[in-house]
């Protein structure tokens, strides 16, 4: 007994007590379920629990899925569709306590794309994005699903060809680079070593008074033989956020938002007809041992995740239901393994698995898109 009072008040000088969990509510759950979840045939989709409430560990909780379609596995919903499956499936999701008190459900819709959506059309998709974009490992992903038969021929644009590109991948993906950096990245040509380091923008143009001025016009022209984008996907936003307090991130996202309104809208202007998909913030690694290899005790785990799962719901609140205006959400928040799909030293760059996995995500969307305008952009 005498042992055990010892290790006891040892234990409370020191902090060491086992701390209880947090009670799981409304407010520190904050489920949050993209408006729709794609799939196809033969490609694999799920929806982890994890990604999409901010309460941890998520295995504290219980989820009840119900939908006509997939199945619950430990830690997510999978589907794999067959060429039958095709159509749209309403899914609920329902938070429960331990004891299977529900604590807080949301809904959303499956979309199955067929197979053959697109086949046949010649379609010209742009990528911009940041570091995940420029390690090219999901670019290649949609072009190698995009290469199976039944597809679109897919051009890829873009000035840029990292080493791990395909030859047929292109885009325009930059390490460290944000919403903002494609407003107003200009070096000039004197100054630049010609490496992506030291790349101004492709969106800008010198005035008549040799500013940089945004101009999505100039770049077609220069860089896409004068023809338009199809489709343009926006993967933005981990360099724009990373930093912001994570306690109170608003403010911040609010800037995020209105820089990124600028790119869409010019996209909008000179492309009308395109299809323009805005990616929701992938998930960082599961580990924190990798927040601490790359970022020592500055940014931890815990502190993007509220950040990134903040500006999800953003996202969603701020492009969510402007179809009419050819926007839509891609949710590649979902489908990311945050362990097997992250290498066990890297915060935010998953591996060849997680990547994969996004680029999946995408390619569904775009079938979709496909499915509902069989003719694409003029």
């Amino acid at each position: 007994m005498r042992r055990f009072l010892l290790s006891f008040s040892l234990c409370l000088l020191l902090g060491t007590l086992p701390v209880q969990a947090e009670q799981p509510t409304v407010e520190n759950v904050q489920l949050t379920l993209p408006p729709a979840v794609y799939a196809v045939p033969e490609s694999e989709v799920s929806l982890y629990f994890q990604n999409i409430v901010l309460y941890e560990p998520a295995s504290d909780l219980q989820f009840k899925v119900t939908c006509d379609v997939g199945e619950k596995k430990p830690g997510r919903w999978i589907f794999e569709p067959d060429a039958d499956d095709v159509g749209d499936y309403p899914l609920t999701l329902s938070v429960q306590d331990k004891t299977g008190n529900e604590i807080v459900s949301a809904k959303t819709v499956v979309h199955v794309a067929p197979r053959d959506a697109g086949a046949g059309q010649d379609l010209r998709l742009l990528i911009i994005g940041d570091s995940l974009t420029q390690a090219s490992h999901y670019p290649n992903q949609i072009h190698t699903l995009s290469a199976r038969p039944e597809n679109p021929s897919i051009t890829m644009l873009g000035t840029h060809q990292p080493s791990n590109a395909l030859p047929e991948v292109v885009h325009e993906g930059y390490g460290g680079w944000t919403w903002h950096s494609f407003l107003s990245r200009y070096i000039p040509a004197d100054k630049s070593d010609g490496t992506y380091r030291t790349k101004s923008s492709p969106f800008l143009k010198l005035n008549e008074e040799g500013k940089p001025t945004l101009d999505v016009q100039y770049f077609i022209d220069e860089h896409a033989d004068g023809v338009a984008p199809d489709v343009v996907i926006f993967k933005l936003g981990i360099n724009d956020a990373f930093r912001v307090n994570a306690a109170d991130p608003d403010a911040q996202i609010d800037v995020i938002l209105s820089r990124a309104d600028q790119l869409v809208d010019e996209f909008k202007k000179v492309t009308p007809n395109a299809k323009l998909g805005i990616c929701l913030t992938t998930p960082g690694n599961g580990r924190e041992e990798a927040f601490e290899a790359n970022y020592k005790d500055k940014y931890p785990r815990r502190g993007w995740k509220q950040i990134q799962h903040r500006l999800v719901q953003r996202y969603i609140e701020h492009f969510d239901g402007r179809e009419s205006e050819n926007i839509s959400l891609i949710p590649t928040e979902l489908n990311l393994d945050i362990l097997d799909g992250y290498p066990h030293n890297n915060a935010v760059h998953p591996n060849k698995v997680g990547y994969e996995q996004i680029g999946t995500t995408i390619y569904a969307w775009l079938k979709y898109e496909l499915a509902q305008s069989p003719s694409p952009a003029e």
